[in-house]
């Protein structure tokens, strides 16, 4: 049974144990949200800084089967136990938890996991043993259009063994929602890093993408191309942020880290040109796709590192957008951004602790927290999404 609205969770997850994905099962919603305010505000304190909260932490608006993907690992709970496929195991990297009946996930993922599990053992698979570097089978990869209900599958597996990829996608295609699974793929990967990478593709049924609606916009998102997770969440948070800006008419906008182009989409309607930036290829490549089908012919997209590709701009941005992954901006980036002196920089964060270690590079450079505010887009995790907009100032009394 599933709870969606912002009342108290019914019980906690039942792999909560031993599953190190959530750490608040169990806690109702209204605590967590106020110890993940309490969480940000102590980062802030610590680093000197005191800016005016733009109210207090903003819930999601679902909190239960909000994710849409998911990358699970094969693996065993103990040694020389038996395969099982999951998240995993609290404080242990090398053990995996199955997580067949997980909270945050669309009942679908539940049944795509147990269906590739069991067919996974029934062929007496082994899985990738991350110190002998040996075995056959890493991830399994699920994506969902929450808006489209299109499903993306991609099992990631070494070359060491021969893997039954007709057999595998026939099982999967015989469950009662497989009319909605648009793609079935398997990647090859026989890297040593435990990092997802392809060597190879094979698509054994459909297409290598699933679509998404977001912001009034159809969006592409290929198989490793990075998407927001909680979509109903990420919708109101954008519409919040964008309206911070006073205006984009006649702008050119910069979108640093622009993923497959959804702000810079969203803001090129009213702007006189948007440009995004992002380190993956297949990103941007389904970022000008998406552009085209969209019909915004003001909108394009540069694959590269922020840092390099911004010392070949000419033009001069008005307004620069930055939404980087929990790494947060490299210090030189960070120094080459804020020394346009833009009247607004949006920065849009999924880590505070890296976004408030960039800030005193802004604050340097004469720049003041305009409005910052916190946004709960991950129940039961400690994660939290921050909205921070930068404007060039003298003033900086409120900040330090």
């Amino acid at each position: 049974m599933r709870n969606s609205s912002t009342s108290k969770p019914i019980a906690a997850c039942i792999h909560s144990d031993g599953c190190g994905g959530c750490q608040y099962q169990g806690m109702p919603y209204e605590e967590q949200l106020k110890t993940k305010q309490k969480l940000v505000e102590d980062l802030l304190t610590q680093a000197g800084m005191n800016p005016k909260l733009a109210g207090t932490i903003c819930p999601s608006p679902v909190q239960y089967c909000y994710r849409n993907k998911m990358e699970y690992t094969f693996g065993n709970t103990y040694k020389d136990g038996p395969l099982t496929l999951g998240m995993h195991k609290q404080k242990n990297f090398m053990s995996i938890v199955y997580t067949g009946e997980c909270q945050i996930v669309p009942t679908e993922f539940n049944d795509l996991l147990k269906e590739t599990l069991v067919f996974c053992q029934e062929q007496d698979y082994t899985f990738y043993n991350k110190k002998s570097h040996k075995g056959l089978l890493r991830s399994l990869i699920l994506r969902k259009g929450v808006r489209t209900g299109e499903f993306l599958v991609n099992i990631v597996t070494t070359t060491q063994s021969k893997f039954d990829s007709a057999a595998f996608r026939d099982r999967l295609l015989a469950l009662s929602f497989a009319e909605h699974i648009v793609g079935i793929l398997h990647t090859i990967n026989d890297g040593v890093s435990d990092a997802v990478n392809c060597d190879e593709m094979d698509i054994l049924h459909g297409r290598d993408y699933y679509n998404e609606e977001l912001m009034g916009l159809r969006f592409k998102v290929g198989a490793f191309s990075f998407f927001q997770t909680n979509v109903e969440a990420v919708e109101r948070m954008f519409t919040d942020a964008l309206a911070l800006i006073p205006s984009l008419e006649g702008k050119l906008v910069w979108d640093l880290y622009s993923g497959t182009g959804t702000l810079a989409q969203t803001v090129a309607p009213k702007a006189q040109e948007a440009i995004g930036v992002e380190l993956s290829e297949e990103s941007v490549a389904m970022a000008r796709l998406n552009a085209l089908q969209n019909g915004l012919s003001n909108c394009s997209f540069i694959a590269g590192d922020v840092l390099k590709v911004l010392d070949d701009m000419t033009a001069l941005p008005d307004v620069i957008i930055v939404d980087p992954p929990r790494s947060g901006i490299h210090p030189k980036a960070m120094k080459k951004i804020v020394s346009y002196g833009v009247p607004y920089i949006l920065y849009i964060s999924c880590n505070p602790k890296t976004l408030i270690r960039n800030l005193p590079e802004a604050m340097e450079a004469g720049y003041r927290i305009e409005s910052f505010r916190i946004y709960d887009n991950f129940p039961f995790t400690r994660h939290t999404e921050c909205v921070c907009i930068l404007e060039c100032g003298e003033s900086n009394e409120q900040q330090i």
